[in-house]
Parts: C-alpha cells; sequence; structure tokens
C-alpha cells in the first residue's frame, strides 16, 4: 500500500505538503479506497516522502480540514479515510459564491432545470415514512406567514425541506447535490436578508398547492404529472422571484439616501 501511494507522488514544483495531499487523493481515486481504511502511519509517510514530521502533519491538517480524513490520537491512533460530509461540502462553496454577487433568479434557472428531474428520479423510491415527512413539512405551511418574520423562515425552510427530502432520496449523487446546494443558498438569501419580501401570501399559496398535489402524483407513480408539477411549480417560484427582486430595488430607489 504505501509503494503504491509513493508511486502516485506528485512532481509538480508545489509545496511539499501540497504534494502530498493531491497523492493521497490520486491514490484514494487510482486504488479505490473506501471510507476507514487507515493511511500509512506517520513514521511511514516521513520515510516514504523524505520530509519531516512538520511536514506529514500540514498535510494530514489539510486533508483533515477538507473532511477526507479523521485523525484520531493515542496507541490505536492514526489517519483514517472518511467521507466529506455534506453541510462540509456545501459550506465550502457557498463560502466561494458568499462574495459573487448573485440573486434569487440565478438559483431558479438552475432550479427549473434541476428539481422537475430530481422528482422524476424518486417515483418508486419514496417510502409511507417519506411521505408522511413530506405531508407534515406542507402542512406546516398552512397558516398564515404574515404574522412575523420569524414565520416566514419557518415556512420558507419547511418548504425548502420538502425539496431536500427529495434530494436526499435521489440516486444520481450529482444532482442530488446540485439540488441540495441550491436550497442551501436560498435559506442562506432568506436568513441573511431577513425580509418579508411584497406578495408573499400568493407565493405561499401557489407553494402549498404544488405540494399538496406533488404528493398526490408521487402516491399514484405517476411521472409525466410529476415532471408537469415541478416544472410548473419551479416556473412559477422563479417568476415570483423576479417580481420580488424588482420590488425590492423599487423600495431601494425610493427609499432616503443615509
Amino acid at each position: 500500500m504505501v509503494k503504491d501511494l509513493a508511486a502516485l507522488e506528485s512532481q509538480r514544483r508545489v509545496k511539499r505538503a501540497d504534494q502530498i495531499v493531491e497523492a493521497v487523493k490520486r491514490w484514494i481515486v487510482v486504488k479505490d479506497i473506501q471510507p476507514g481504511e487507515r493511511l500509512p502511519n506517520e513514521k511511514a509517510l516521513i520515510e516514504l516522502f523524505e520530509c519531516s514530521k512538520g511536514t506529514v502533519r500540514e498535510a494530514l491538517k489539510s486533508l483533515e480540514v477538507q473532511g477526507l480524513i479523521t485523525v484520531k490520537t493515542g496507541p490505536n491512533g492514526g489517519a483514517v479515510l472518511a467521507q466529506v460530509p455534506y453541510p462540509l461540502a456545501s459550506q465550502m462553496l457557498r463560502n466561494y459564491l458568499h462574495f459573487h454577487a448573485f440573486e434569487g433568479t440565478d438559483i431558479y434557472q438552475l432550479r427549473r432545470l434541476v428539481e422537475p428531474e430530481i422528482a422524476r428520479s424518486v417515483i418508486g423510491h419514496l417510502t409511507e415514512d417519506d411521505y408522511l415527512e413530506l405531508e407534515r413539512l406542507t402542512e406546516l405551511c398552512t397558516d398564515s406567514p404574515m404574522q412575523s418574520i420569524e414565520q416566514h423562515l419557518e415556512h420558507r425552510i419547511a418548504e425548502l425541506d420538502f425539496h431536500n427530502l427529495l434530494a436526499e432520496r435521489c440516486r444520481n449523487p450529482v444532482l442530488a447535490f446540485i439540488g441540495r446546494f441550491l436550497n442551501d443558498l436560498i435559506k442562506d438569501l432568506i436568513i441573511y436578508n431577513r425580509m418579508e419580501p411584497p406578495g408573499q401570501q400568493e407565493f405561499f399559496k401557489s407553494n402549498l398547492y404544488y405540494h399538496r398535489e406533488l404528493i398526490k402524483a408521487f402516491k399514484a407513480h405517476d411521472a409525466q404529472a410529476v415532471e408537469t408539477l415541478m416544472r410548473d411549480h419551479m416556473c412559477s417560484a422563479h417568476d415570483f422571484s423576479l417580481e420580488v427582486q424588482t420590488q425590492l430595488s423599487r423600495q431601494q430607489l425610493l427609499s432616503p439616501q443615509s
């Protein structure tokens, strides 16, 4: 195993610790190493890469931060390969986008493509518990969301969790990740902005209708109805997002400058 790892070491003129990180990543892919398997111990890595203890520890720390390993201390400790958790992967990408100007309409441009595909892919793979949870999330949004910003946030998060459950049941890992990631972006916009967009009452009514109809179509295993409903749902939400963006821009223009 140690020789296999050494053979994949990068020859680029980059920092030694980074070379070790890239060698480990390629070793994982080429040898199909699975979560739970151990890396060579610290002493073996020092000898393998002919570097200092500090360099090896720097490389291991980088792999740990990236979520690719967990490091245990003690006599039976060492670096163990781990599956990168979704929240970490999502947060890293959202950090990247944090300083890029984007709006809800940018997200919905993708959701219009992704959500119908996710919905169609989970037909026949939803359990009775899944149906109960979809119904619970839907009925959380039956009350008027106009009473407070907090209630507005609760409704929106419940609606997005409806879509997250579908993404989690999707058997295409790329499609599932994109669906959940887009929902996370919307949650960020909602939570950070903490505002009640104009016309939200009609928006919530529309979402409630589509979620109820989708549950019926899922239970009937009606692929055509599911795909059509989800596409219409996303088009409706996209149109609402455009309207909100326009109205908020007008409010900013009319508000007195500080």
